[in-house]
């Protein structure tokens, strides 16, 4: 490893999970506007959107996210081109 090109500044961080609210303290040099406090002890706090305990790869549940009927819209527009070629 070379000197001088790593930070100095590794300390544990809270990192949380929004979809499921799953925390794990880890070393980081993240900045952290905000904290929380865990066992008497405040620690800088990362919000993460998704993490292995809930993305579906790791977890195994898919998930089916229809936004604004997407799905419905499609198979209503291929459904029409079918019966427009009969």
């Amino acid at each position: 490893m070379k000197k001088g090109i790593h930070p100095e500044n590794y300390r544990p961080v809270v990192f949380k999970d929004m979809s499921n609210d799953e925390i794990f303290i880890s070393q980081s040099t993240i900045n952290a506007k905000e904290t929380i406090e865990i066992d008497g002890v405040t620690y800088p706090l990362v919000k993460l959107e998704i993490t292995s305990s809930s993305h579906p790869f790791y977890t195994g549940k898919q998930k089916l996210v229809d936004t604004a009927g997407r799905v419905d819209k499609f198979m209503n527009r291929y459904a029409k081109r079918a019966q427009n070629k009969k």
